[in-house]
């Protein structure tokens, strides 16, 4: 039985053309949600919806957000591009008062790390000094929390970790490490490769997600929706090195500390979220929505990854800068 709460109802997506938010909006549609994409334009790579409603406009301006919805009201309203206080502080001038349900999509790299126990559960610290992101996300919570209370504000958080597409792949770097492992090249890992990850394909995460729309239980409350596949970086590796038909990678492990100082911008993901084991309890979401699932391994996403890059030349973009760094810290670090 699925857990459906928005059939016949409007849903808004803030965003809805993202890795993430075009699974669940795509998903509400067949659920049979009247939906509507708020979003200056929509992506070939993930189309609006059959039938779905996309009312153009950029969220960062809210007098034309209230323009162009022009007093519409909806039931649910989904925020997949609040990433900083003051731009949910335009979204709850807009909402607050005009939904049954707004849902905020913040983010697992809030929590501190490394955690204190795993599985991190829902209720652990949020505290995260290595990550800009992670900080104005939590800045965008806190909020949030006084809104509810002070106006009423009928909140929904969603905290994903990383949730991935056809058009995505794991690495910092992207295709530029499939290239070097199918070149024979050594490949960079950060750490010794045994830190744990969980990777979640954006069609289990819409699956998760959409059971919350409009569910009276959800309100108030704040939920993960991960994978349950846990793998080490290593593994990751190997996986989408055998994806791309390379049978044995050569693999270098550089620490995390070492790649921060060779780039600042890519130290502060891996210290601030990749270099910890990172799995969530998903028991609440469970319980909630009793059908969710993580049916996709990631031996099937790297597959559906490397053969969508493989479809098009134009897609296989090789990042020159950042693999001059690997290549220098390769050197640095390989086993004499």
């Amino acid at each position: 039985m699925t857990t459906n709460h928005i059939q016949g109802r409007s849903v808004l997506f803030i965003g809805g053309t993202g890795v993430i938010s075009s699974a669940c909006a795509a998903r509400a549609a067949e659920l049979g949600a009247d939906v509507h994409l708020l979003n200056r334009s929509v992506s070939t790579d993930r189309p609006a919806p059959v039938g779905a409603t996309v009312i153009t406009a950029d969220v960062r301006d809210g007098e034309g957000v209230r323009a162009a919805l022009g007093g519409r009201e909806f039931d649910v309203v989904v925020d997949f591009l609040g990433f900083t206080a003051e731009q949910v502080a335009t979204s709850i001038d807009l909402f607050a008062g005009h939904t049954g349900q707004y849902v905020f999509i913040a983010t697992a790299a809030a929590y501190r790390r490394p955690p204190a126990r795993v599985p991190v559960p829902e209720t652990a610290r949020l505290h995260n000094p290595h990550s800009a992101y992670a900080r104005n996300k939590i800045a965008c919570e806190e909020l949030l929390a006084r809104a509810r209370e002070e106006q009423g504000l009928p909140v929904t958080v969603v905290r994903p970790s990383h949730t991935y597409d056809r058009t995505t792949l794991p690495f910092d770097g992207g295709w530029t490490v499939v290239e070097r492992l199918r070149q024979g090249k050594e490949v960079m890992v950060h750490g010794d490769g045994t830190s744990l990850w969980t990777l979640t394909h954006h069609t289990d995460f819409a699956l998760g997600f959409t059971g919350l729309l409009g569910n009276p239980g959800a309100l108030g409350e704040t939920f993960h929706i991960t994978g349950d596949e846990v793998l080490s970086w290593d593994e990751i590796h190997q996986i989408v090195a055998v994806a791309a038909g390379v049978d044995e990678p050569r693999l270098v492990h550089v620490p995390s500390d070492a790649i921060a100082a060779a780039d600042p911008a890519w130290g502060e993901n891996l210290l601030g979220d990749k270099a910890h084991s990172m799995v969530f309890d998903n028991t609440k979401i469970r319980a909630l929505v009793p059908e969710f699932t993580a049916s996709v391994p990631f031996a099937r996403g790297a597959r559906e990854s490397v053969a969508w890059y493989d479809e098009d030349p134009a897609r296989r973009v090789v990042d020159t800068r950042r693999e001059a760094i690997m290549e220098r810290l390769i050197e640095a670090h390989r086993p004499r």
